[in-house]
C-alpha cells in the first residue's frame, strides 16, 4: 500500500525521526522510569517496609527536578522530521521547563502529604506510588509536547493513572463512587477531542502544531466549517481537566471522594496539564482562529470564576460542610483567573506576555494550595470528618501550622502578607485591560471581593477560641509525620519566598515564554 510519504513524492526514509536526546527528555523518563522500579521493588519489599517505596518515589521526583537544570542553557529539539529539522514533536523551551519544574515540584510536595496517608489508609503502597509517578510523567510530557497526537498521549498518561487513585480506597462508596463519575466524565471529553484532532488532520493533513498553524490560515472556504468544529472540539479535553462551566461538575464529589493528597494533586497538577495543553493548542496551533477561541475563553473564565465562588459561599463553617469541598469549589474558582490571560492572548499583540501571567499565577496557585490542602490533612488526624469547623482554635494548638494556613488563605485571596499571591492578581488584571477586555477585568475584580468573604472567614476561625464545650485540635493525640510537617513547612517556604521576591512572578508575566 502507498505510504503518505510516497504519495507526497518524498523518500519514506525523510518522515522518519532524528535521534534521541535523551537529556532533553530526561524530566518525564525519569519519572516514569522511577515508576517502573517502584512497582517491581514492590514484589520483594515486606509489607512491614512498604514505606522505602514512598522514599524512593520522592527520591525519583526530586532527581527529575535536578534533571532540569543542565536545560537551562537553551531550548532542546528530539523527534523532529528530517525531512524538515525545524518540525518537532518534543521541545524542550523555557516555557516547558517551568511547567515542568511546577508539575515535578507538585508531585513531589503531593509524595510528601501522601507518605503518611498511605500507611495510615491502608492504600496499596506499590500501586500508589507507581501511579502517581506515571500521571507525574505524563503531566511533565505535556509542555514540552509539539504535536497533537503526543499531546492526547500526554493528557491521557496523566489521567488513567488518576482514575485509579481517586478510587484506591477500598470498600470506600464515595471513592468509587468519585472515580467512576470522573472516569466517566473524562472518556467523555477526551472522545470529543479526539474527533476535533481528526478533523484537524483532515484539513490540514498535518499534527505538528507549526505546521497545523499553517493550514489552518490558509483553510479552503469549503474546509472552514470542519476546521472551526476541529478547533472547537479538540479544546474540549483540555476545558475538562480545567475544569471550565460547564464541565466542573466531577470537581467537588471527586476531590471529596479522592484521598485527600489525590485531591490536592488533582487541584494542582490535573489543572497544570489541562492549562498547559490549552495554551499549546491555542497560541501555537490556533492563532488564525483567535477570534473564535478568544472570546469563547474569556466568556467561560466569567462563567467559571463565577461558578466556582458562589458555590464556595454556601460552604459554612455553621453548617459542618467538608473543608475540602470548599478547597474544591476555590479550585474551581481559581481556574476561572487562570483563563484570563489565555483570553487575552486571543486578542493581544504579544501573546506570550499574557501566556506568561498564566504560567505566574499558576506558580503561586500551586504552592498555597498544596499548603493549604497539606494542613487541611494535619487537621485531619485529629478530625476525621474534615469539616471547616475543626480549624476553629488550632493557633491555640499548633501556632505555626495556623499562621501558614493563614498565608496559603490570604495568597488564594490576593491579600498581603500574601504579596505573590496578590501580584499575581495585578499581573492577571494588567494583561486583561490591556487587551481590552475591561468588562472582563470587572467582573474579575467582584469576584475577587466575593472569594475575600470565605477565605478570611476560614482564616479568621483559625485564630478564635474553640468553642464552650469543644476541644482544640490536641498536638499530642496523634504523631505528626516528618513528611507532612515538611510538605506544609516546604509550601510555606516557597510562597514567602516569591512573596520576598516578586520581580520573579513580573518576569514570567512580561517574558516570551513562547
Amino acid at each position: 500500500m502507498t505510504s503518505q510519504a510516497q504519495f507526497l513524492g518524498q523518500n519514506p526514509a525523510e518522515s522518519l525521526v532524528q535521534s534521541v536526546d535523551w537529556l532533553a527528555i530526561a524530566p518525564p523518563t525519569i519519572a516514569a522510569v522511577v515508576g517502573m522500579i517502584v512497582l517491581v521493588v514492590d514484589l520483594f519489599v515486606p509489607e512491614g517496609r512498604k514505606r522505602v517505596l514512598g522514599w524512593i518515589s520522592i527520591a525519583g521526583l526530586a532527581l527529575a527536578a535536578l534533571s532540569l537544570l543542565p536545560l537551562l542553557d537553551g531550548d532542546r529539539s528530539t523527534f523532529c522530521l528530517r525531512a524538515d529539522p525545524d518540525v518537532c514533536s518534543y521541545t524542550a523551551d523555557e516555557f516547558a521547563l517551568v511547567i515542568q519544574f511546577l508539575v515535578l515540584a507538585g508531585a513531589l510536595l503531593t509524595a510528601l502529604l501522601s507518605m503518611s496517608a498511605v500507611a495510615e489508609t491502608k492504600l496499596p503502597a506499590g500501586e500508589f506510588w507507581f501511579l502517581l509517578l506515571s500521571s507525574a510523567a505524563g503531566a511533565a510530557l505535556m509542555p514540552a509536547s509539539r504535536d497533537l497526537a503526543t499531546l492526547v498521549v500526554a493528557l491521557e498518561v496523566a489521567s488513567l493513572p488518576s482514575f485509579a487513585l481517586v478510587g484506591m480506597r477500598r470498600g470506600d462508596r464515595l471513592s468509587s463512587e468519585a472515580a467512576l463519575k470522573f472516569f466517566l466524565s473524562s472518556v467523555a471529553a477526551t472522545a470529543v477531542s479526539l474527533m476535533g484532532v481528526s478533523f484537524l488532520y483532515a484539513t490540514t493533513g498535518t499534527l505538528h502544531l507549526s505546521e497545523v498553524a499553517a493550514g489552518l490560515a490558509e483553510v479552503p472556504d469549503r474546509f472552514d466549517s470542519l476546521a472551526t468544529a476541529g478547533v472547537a472540539l479538540t479544546l474540549v479535553g483540555f476545558a475538562f481537566k480545567i475544569a471550565v462551566v460547564p464541565f466542573h461538575f466531577w470537581v467537588p464529589d471527586t476531590y471529596v471522594g479522592a484521598p485527600l493528597p489525590v485531591a490536592a494533586y488533582l487541584s494542582v497538577i490535573g489543572k497544570t496539564v489541562g492549562f498547559t495543553g490549552l495554551i499549546l493548542v491555542t497560541v501555537l496551533a490556533f492563532p488564525a482562529y483567535a477570534d473564535v477561541w478568544g472570546p469563547v475563553v474569556a466568556v467561560l473564565a466569567a462563567l467559571t470564576m463565577t461558578a466556582g465562588n458562589v458555590a464556595a459561599l454556601r460552604q459554612r463553617p455553621g453548617r459542618a460542610h467538608s473543608a475540602v469541598r470548599l478547597l474544591a469549589w476555590s479550585s474551581v474558582a481559581q481556574a476561572g483567573f487562570l483563563l484570563v490571560p489565555i483570553a487575552a492572548a486571543g486578542y493581544a499583540d504579544d501573546p506570550g506576555r499574557a501566556i506568561g501571567s498564566t504560567v505566574a499565577y499558576a506558580l503561586m496557585y500551586a504552592a498555597v494550595n498544596l499548603g493549604a490542602f497539606a494542613v487541611a490533612a494535619l487537621v485531619g488526624r485529629t478530625s476525621p470528618e474534615g469539616r471547616i469547623a475543626d480549624h476553629r482554635g488550632l493557633y491555640a494548638a499548633r501556632p505555626l501550622a495556623a499562621l501558614a494556613m493563614g498565608f496559603f488563605l490570604l495568597n488564594l485571596a490576593g491579600l498581603p502578607p500574601g504579596v505573590i499571591g496578590l501580584f499575581a492578581k495585578v499581573t492577571v488584571f494588567s494583561v486583561a485591560v490591556d487587551a481590552g477586555l475591561g468588562w472582563l477585568a470587572v467582573v474579575m475584580a467582584v469576584n475577587v471581593v466575593i472569594g475575600l468573604y470565605y477565605y478570611l472567614q476560614w482564616t479568621a476561625i483559625l485564630f478564635r477560641a474553640p468553642e464552650p464545650g469543644a476541644a482544640a485540635p490536641a498536638p499530642t493525640e496523634r504523631g505528626v509525620p516528618g513528611s507532612l510537617t515538611a510538605a506544609i513547612g516546604l509550601a510555606a517556604v516557597i510562597g514567602i519566598a516569591l512573596s520576598g521576591a516578586p520581580q520573579l512572578v513580573l518576569r514570567f508575566a512580561s517574558g516570551t515564554l513562547l
